[in-house]
């Protein structure tokens, strides 16, 4: 009774808004995975998509990050939890579209552009949004809470397009509405939070010179990233000739994985520090991208090499996280508080101006060369991201500012 009593008490102090936006956080986890774990096989049963078809996918598909700073600054009335909500309703009105008006590959291009728009503009805020309600030098640890609540809510996705396209005869259409429907519960839950001022429209588009390391990791991320999202599951796909079902078992299973390990992440980040965490994330992406590009060269005979793959998609999944440190690294250096929110959304456009390039030379360099060359990029990436990463320097607490007071319940 006394241990049921102080778990209550505990719940019960944490603020609306952290309900709020955990049960936001939820549902988009549980929608965006179930359209990672359909999406690859979408295109290639519906479109028979060759890998360099694929790999231009990626221009209507990112170009929407590379304009969140420019978006966001003409949205600058919108503080950013409302404009969180503008986010969910943009992708779900494009993955309505996509289920029931997506004849040809031209106009499926139109609708995916507005469903990217609208997961794009979040992609910043979720971090922005969660520091606000974070304890000042507890940064780490409520990201990683948080990250481990839309993985645990992303297992649900998975599990659900598993069981629906192995059992139940689910179809894309029918994944796409569910995600549509759930993602305007998560609007409805950032417009009752409460607003934060919002801020002016020429910080969206102004560069610092104080984060100019921010931004060039943000370059390697953006690369790397990309490479994992158009690739990885393409070559489970297309050269272990995987179906959707087994796709979204690894999603599965690295949803499970992640919800104990992104927590420790976010320990690690307020004890360790960010370049412990940083560097370890590029040391892990230079194996992971021996495992996939050149298991099959290694492994020819067998399932050897398919499992090892398999392996190397799972880690990348947890270690994607990783990327929660660069946002803490940006606030315990912003200049000013107002900067944070901002600096983040041009880190997602500066990403995405390279994610774009790097995914369209890795398709040509499939085509030409074969998968495994990719994955050698892949790996040159990681290197040098490793070795950026040891410039990180985080300044003494008297630097360190504080976001907006915020009631930080835990």
């Amino acid at each position: 009774m006394k241990h049921y009593l102080a778990i209550k008490k505990r719940f019960s102090n944490v603020h609306r808004d952290i309900w709020l936006f955990l049960s936001a956080i939820a549902i988009i986890g549980f929608s965006g995975q179930m359209i990672e774990s359909v999406f690859n096989n979408f295109l290639s049963e519906t479109y028979q998509l060759k890998p360099l078809e694929r790999s231009i996918l990626e221009l209507p598909r990112e170009l929407p990050g590379f304009a969140v700073a420019f978006v966001s600054a003409l949205l600058f009335f919108l503080p950013g939890r409302r404009l969180a909500a503008f986010a969910m309703l943009l992708q779900a009105i494009g993955l309505v579209l996509l289920a029931f008006c997506a004849s040809s590959f031209s106009i499926m291009l139109i609708w995916l552009f507005i469903m990217s728009l609208g997961m794009h503009l979040f992609i910043s805020l979720h971090n922005s949004i969660g520091m606000e309600l974070a304890r000042e030098g507890h940064e780490g640890r409520r990201l990683g809470q948080i990250s481990s609540i839309r993985n645990f809510a992303a297992i649900a996705g998975s599990l659900l397009v598993y069981v629906g396209f192995k059992y139940l005869g689910l179809s894309f259409a029918a994944s796409f509405i569910i995600c549509a429907a759930v993602l305007l519960v998560a609007a409805v839950c950032f417009m009752s939070m409460t607003p934060m001022p919002a801020h002016k429209a020429h910080l969206h588009l102004k560069l610092h010179k104080e984060y100019k390391l921010f931004y060039w990791l943000s370059v390697l991320y953006g690369t790397r990233k990309q490479i994992f999202i158009t690739f990885a599951p393409w070559v489970l796909v297309t050269v272990y000739g995987k179906p959707t079902e087994v796709i979204a078992y690894f999603f599965t299973i690295g949803g499970i994985a992640g919800i104990f390990i992104q927590p420790l992440l976010g320990w690690m980040i307020d004890h360790m520090g960010e370049r412990f965490v940083l560097s370890f994330e590029g040391v892990s992406l230079v194996f992971i991208c021996l495992g996939y590009g050149f298991a099959k060269s290694i492994f020819p005979e067998g399932n050897t090499a398919y499992y090892i793959a398999a392996t190397c998609f799972v880690l990348d999944m947890i270690l994607i996280s990783a990327s929660m440190a660069r946002a803490t690294y940006l606030k315990k250096i912003a200049v000013h508080p107002s900067h944070v929110a901002p600096t983040l959304t041009m880190g997602v456009t500066i990403d995405h101006a390279f994610s774009i390039l790097i995914s369209i030379a890795c398709g040509v360099i499939w085509y030409k060369l074969g998968f495994q060359y990719v994955f050698l990029v892949g790996m040159l990436i990681a290197i040098t991201y490793f070795f950026s990463v040891m410039a990180i320097r985080i300044p003494g607490k008297a630097k360190n500012v504080e976001m907006e007071p915020q009631p930080t319940g835990d």
